[in-house]
């Protein structure tokens, strides 16, 4: 995985309408971005709305994701979730199946889907990216979504 941390944009003045749909399961990793993720919104975004929707795991994203675009009322959608490697390849499975989907949505529906529905190999890894600041995700899903946002924005415009 990258270390790699974007820069932050500049906050801008437009009042945005962004969703964070996250996931219950691995719930004190999944906070951690949703929590980084809400903080970055508003620092970048103020006044901007957010709202979230909890679901019971990472498989139960795409479903709430998409009825979300089919509203037609967001800027961006967040999906956050954490789904930890076990003995199977369950967690292999379930990560494509749910990374396929939210980018099937986003295509199908033009509407920015930020995927942060993260695999790791072990709880050391969900930490220091989910719950750390160095190399948080859930800030860099919160500032993919807000650039997201904008150049959407400004393509519509035209």
């Amino acid at each position: 995985m990258s270390r790699f941390v974007p820069r932050r944009p500049r906050a801008g003045k437009a009042k945005r309408t962004f969703h964070i749909v996250a996931s219950q399961f691995n719930a004190a990793y999944v906070q951690g971005l949703v929590d980084h993720a809400r903080e970055e919104l508003r620092v970048l975004a103020p006044g901007s709305a957010i709202s979230i929707h909890r679901v019971p795991g990472s498989f139960e994203i795409p479903v709430v994701v998409r009825e979300i675009a089919l509203q037609n009322r967001t800027d961006a959608i967040i999906a956050c979730g954490v789904i930890l490697q076990g003995e199977t390849d369950h967690a292999q499975n379930l990560s494509r199946s749910v990374t396929d989907a939210l980018q099937r949505i986003a295509l199908e529906h033009g509407v920015p889907v930020i995927n942060a529905v993260l695999s790791f190999e072990n709880e050391s890894q969900a930490r220091e990216r989910c719950l750390k600041n160095k190399i948080n995700r859930g800030t860099e899903a919160a500032r993919a979504a807000v650039k997201i946002a904008g150049v959407m924005s400004k393509l519509r415009a035209k």
